[in-house]
């Protein structure tokens, strides 16, 4: 939007073209998107809190757990309305990646929405059915798939790419639509997951998404990608003011969600968050540089998947409470302690993922 104006007010003033740089941009995105984070987050709490919209805290988590039932949620709808204001006002609106990320976002944040919605006027912690929500999140990430192939314009945005392999890939075809399905619906539903403690998902969601504007700028560059051996393509260099505008709105929400948290993000938030990191990864053509950056979020969803088969087939459990979080918790672990060394991981997760740029 504010692109628009820049560029018209570039013909009477040439330090307007600044803002044709995408980096300036995402800086400005990154900034807008915290700054309203820290300015409404204060009055988003105090009308959760006289509204009544408080957690509810599952009968069979961790007893630790108890105390915080009533605190806010829903606080998730912040931080997609700094991602929204922030990506509308200083990305190219001509973009149709632009447009296929942010509404994808916002439709799973629909969703999760709903589900927080039921949660408080049932005054449980059942919202949902898994079914019905997983059935939205498949016609979601199905269009949202649907839509980036039949608007392909070369082949590389839909095939496949492996980390390591210079000049590699595999041409996927309709597949590409499915895979697509795959990552957002996984990566939404992991990040979900993983929301389980103060500030524990929307550090690490901060830290790959940050990563993956690295990745979208250099893809949306043709020099750099031809430099570093990664997939050009055209237009994707945009997404990287989607990212900051995450990584700004992310961190305003964890001013207010670190231990003790004042507010909880809810469904609202994490699978919508889930869902930005599954559709810029899949833009960029790194889902499985994503799969690596967002080690955490795999090992929570593969600790569920492990403790519902093993106690089905043999009635025992391998971790003490499922996602892994709990288990760590009821090891005595202090949740601060659980979450700062999570935290950690992702950083050196990250770090991994970044080698691959130029490991080729």
């Amino acid at each position: 939007m504010l692109l628009m104006l820049a560029e018209w007010l570039e013909r009477y003033y040439s330090a307007f073209n600044v803002f044709q740089y995408l980096t300036f941009r995402a800086i400005l995105g990154t900034l807008t998107a915290l700054g309203i984070g820290l300015w409404v987050g204060p009055s988003l709490i105090r009308r959760l809190e006289r509204y009544q919209v408080g957690q509810q805290v599952r009968e069979d988590g961790p007893v630790s757990h108890y105390a915080k039932a009533g605190t806010p949620t829903m606080g998730g709808a912040l931080i997609l309305v700094g991602i929204a204001v922030a990506t509308l006002l200083w990305g190219d609106l001509t973009s149709r990646y632009v447009w296929i990320v942010l509404l994808t976002t916002l439709a799973f944040g629909a969703i999760g929405g709903v589900d927080d919605w039921l949660k408080l006027t049932r005054g449980s912690s059942e919202g949902l059915r898994a079914r019905t929500k997983f059935f939205w999140q498949t016609i979601a990430g199905l269009i949202a798939g649907t839509v980036l192939y039949a608007t392909a314009t070369t082949p590389v945005e839909t095939a496949l790419m492996l980390p390591l392999l210079k000049d590699f890939a595999i041409p996927l075809g309709l597949l590409f639509i499915p895979l697509t399905w795959l990552v957002v619906v996984g990566a939404s539903n992991a990040v979900n997951l993983t929301d389980g403690l103060d500030g524990l998902a929307v550090l690490p969601t901060v830290l790959v998404g940050g990563a993956l504007g690295v990745f979208a700028y250099l893809s949306g560059n043709v020099v750099f990608a031809e430099y570093l051996g990664i997939p050009y393509v055209v237009g994707a260099g945009e997404l990287v003011v989607f990212a900051g505008a995450l990584v700004g709105a992310g961190l305003g929400f964890l001013w207010f969600n670190t231990y003790p948290a004042q507010v909880f993000m809810g469904d609202v938030g994490a699978l919508a968050l889930g869902a930005a990191l599954g559709m810029v990864a899949i833009v960029v053509r790194q889902e499985i540089v994503l799969f690596i950056m967002g080690g955490i979020f795999v090992a929570e969803t593969v600790s569920v998947m492990i403790q519902v088969l093993w106690y089905k087939r043999t009635g025992r459990r391998i971790f003490r409470m499922a996602p892994l979080h709990h288990h760590f918790e009821l090891k005595g672990w202090p949740e601060p302690r659980v979450v700062v060394r999570f935290w950690i991981i992702t950083v050196v997760l990250v770090l991994v993922g970044l080698a691959t740029l130029k490991l080729r």
